[in-house]
């Protein structure tokens, strides 16, 4: 018995050692732990609160031999990170029926796009572009302010006469990529407000692009991916045998049906100092 007494109190010392050795020298309260920070990095869009994941155990602390380096978090308190944002469909059409107008002759286009532009942005209903002689007068305008040797309108008389209406100011660019060129277009009425001018049938006709789709807004997503394109092609509903039909007015075309008619221009059909490419008459932001 006295041997069995003096083990049993030899293993109550020990274990009153081993759980002196265990207890921690300060409370929960009292651990400086750093907090975990939710802040989004500058320049970050948030979506919604950051998660952090954290471990609530009380955890035995590092052996005196670990070094941790200065301002390092803790390795449980990892911040998950945001997320950019998907682009979402957009759209934008400046359309409103009664805009349509048709070009009375074969060669009037560039006055009858003239006319559509105007009726696009008038907003009073009551002002709306559409004689046969206001058409011829607008053809003459666009003549005299191009240099064209077959005697017509080309995409400069047709973006000085627009500027000169009071449509805000325009300009005639080329571009070689036919993607970027439709998302130049797009973002050019996002941020204006205005038509675009295409130049169709590689410079021998002309349209009015009043409206587009995409998979993004341009004003957020450099890029975005078009969709659809908003036409009015003044010559409908006759169309050309070799070029294919007029779409009806406001037609939304796919970037593949544009493609059949909307060309890269013949450098040789006039000079204009532009390289080859998709030609735009474009509205510019103030």
């Amino acid at each position: 018995m006295t041997g069995a007494r003096l083990r049993f109190l030899a293993w109550v010392v020990a274990l009153a050692g081993f759980l002196a050795a265990c207890t921690p020298t300060a409370g929960p309260q009292n651990a400086a732990t750093a907090p975990v920070s939710t802040a989004v990095p500058s320049g970050t869009a948030s979506f919604g609160p950051v998660a952090a994941e954290a471990d609530d155990t009380l955890t035995p602390p590092p052996a005196p031999t670990t070094a941790s380096a200065p301002g390092s978090p803790p390795a449980a308190a990892t911040a998950q990170a945001p997320h950019a944002p998907a682009p979402q469909p957009f759209a934008v059409n400046l359309y409103r029926d009664g805009d349509f107008v048709p070009q009375y002759t074969f060669d009037w286009c560039v006055a009858a796009s003239i006319q559509m532009a105007h009726n696009l942005l008038d907003d009073t209903g009551g002002g709306t572009w559409a004689d046969r002689a206001q058409q011829s007068e607008l053809w003459e305008m666009a003549r005299a302010r191009s240099s064209d040797s077959f005697n017509g309108a080309n995409p400069y008389g047709w973006a000085q006469v627009l500027t000169e209406s009071g449509m805000g100011s325009y300009r005639v660019v080329s571009i070689p990529d036919y993607g970027e060129a439709l998302r130049t277009a797009s973002r050019a009425i996002t941020e204006t407000g205005r038509p675009v001018g295409l130049v169709m049938w590689s410079g021998r006709h002309a349209w009015v692009m009043s409206g587009f789709e995409s998979l993004g807004d341009p004003r957020q997503f450099a890029d975005f991916s078009v969709t659809g394109i908003h036409v009015l092609d003044p010559l409908y509903p006759y169309g050309s045998t070799q070029w294919g039909p007029s779409p009806a007015p406001n037609s939304l075309l796919s970037p593949e049906q544009l493609a059949t008619q909307f060309v890269i221009r013949e450098p040789r059909r006039w000079s204009s100092g532009l390289p080859a490419g998709y030609l735009l008459v474009l509205p510019v932001a103030a």
